[in-house]
């Protein structure tokens, strides 16, 4: 080998022992302070506590609640449906969708012990989307569940949804209350035949995930109480995208009466005909550019013909304007408020008339006509099963 190849050889092996010695002597010594400080320990326990103290109580809720949520079965000709709903008492009363068990040749419940029972239907609503059903159970089979209020449900607030989405027994999801005041078609929906133009009012908008199958389930708050019954979601594609409705708890305590007593509800009619609040025809949109004293209540396009309303002496819009490109039946009285309840729009309006009165139930009204407020007394009828004629802006009468 040539003298300068042998000598850069030596130095590169002196080179590889000397490295090599280094590595061991490094390998020898223990970890120092800033390497060990850099591995994380382990969360205090109390930090940990109140990080699961929320699914605690989802956890809690659930084991408390589940057992009164039932899984229903409905046949109906060649179709088979299934749905939710939930123990309403110890007398074997079931609450549910009614667009679930209408038209049902047969329907069979499971508890939530698993025991199968044969349901009988007590009645249903079509437009509250409600009804009772009725089974023949030992006591210790049926949990209740607690029906609270939602007047004070409030956008943001946990909702809890217990049902049976896909078939899957009692599952649970949970998320807040992403809106409130929603309006649902629930009566056009189910049946073809019922009166036009009642929605189903102050549904309660959620965004926790419901699915086929959730329909009928409660819709629970963080003490467990029933604060609606899921009844629909959005979609355009049949998967649940973001958007959930309840019927509330308080439209759930007028109906559900009812049914047990009649097997049908009743509800108070006035006979008013509105712009659509979607779209800027409600009165705050309008309150500006039609020079409204004020920007909340409910505008009357017209009344019905021999209604309350027409009888009491109410004025639809005597002129068509435009506005925004909008044509606008204008010049109605404008109701701000019945028996001392100062309402914002139509559904609080609707809302008011559904949960807090009957037909043959005598109502004061405050109505401002050209400026001035006025006060009204009208006595409310039943809803028609048909429509009756419109005197507005376009009938000229």
């Amino acid at each position: 080998m040539p003298r300068f190849l042998w000598l850069i050889a030596s130095l590169l092996l002196l080179s590889a022992c000397t490295g090599l010695t280094a590595w061991r002597d490094d390998a020898s010594r223990q970890p120092s302070e800033s390497s060990a400080a850099a591995t994380p320990t382990a969360l205090s326990a109390e930090i940990i506590s109140a990080a699961d103290a929320e699914y605690l109580l989802l956890a809690n809720i659930y084991a408390r609640s589940s057992p009164s949520v039932v899984n229903i079965e409905v046949r109906s000709g060649d179709e088979t449906r299934r749905g939710s709903g939930f123990v309403y008492d110890r007398g074997g009363r079931l609450v549910t969708n009614a667009h679930l068990v209408k038209a049902a040749d047969a329907i069979t419940v499971t508890l939530g012990n698993a025991f199968v029972l044969d349901a009988d239907l007590v009645g249903l609503d079509s437009f509250s989307d409600l009804a009772v059903l009725k089974v023949n159970a030992a006591d210790a089979r049926l949990v209740p569940l607690r029906i609270g209020e939602s007047a004070s449900v409030i956008v943001g607030q946990r909702a809890i949804a217990i049902g049976n989405p896909f078939g899957l027994k009692a599952s649970m999801t949970a998320g807040i209350v992403s809106g409130l005041g929603r309006t649902l078609p629930s009566a056009a929906l189910i049946d073809a035949g019922a009166a036009a133009g009642f929605d189903n009012p102050s549904i309660i908008q959620i965004d926790a995930p419901i699915h086929p199958g959730n329909s009928g389930g409660p819709l629970l708050n963080s003490s467990g109480l029933v604060i609606g019954i899921t009844t629909a979601m959005q979609s355009d594609s049949g998967q649940f995208q973001g958007i959930g409705f309840a019927v509330p708890a308080d439209t759930m305590r007028r109906v559900i009466p009812d049914l047990l007593a009649a097997g049908r509800v009743d509800y108070a009619w006035m006979g008013i005909s509105v712009m659509p609040e979607e779209g800027g025809y409600g009165t705050a949109a309008l309150s500006e550019a039609l020079d409204l004293p004020v920007a909340r209540g409910v505008l009357l396009r017209g009344v019905n013909e021999g209604s309350p309303a027409h009888l009491a002496g109410l004025r639809g819009g005597d002129r068509l304007v435009d506005i925004r490109g909008k044509t606008v039946c204008a010049g109605g009285d404008l109701i701000v408020a019945i028996n001392g309840y100062y309402f914002d729009d139509l559904d609080a309006l609707i809302t008011y008339l559904v949960q807090n009165s009957r037909p043959g139930d005598e109502v004061d009204l405050v109505v401002i006509r050209e400026r001035q407020a006025i006060d009204v007394s009208l006595v409310l009828q039943n809803r028609p099963s048909r429509d009756r004629p419109t005197i507005d802006c376009n009938t000229g009468r």
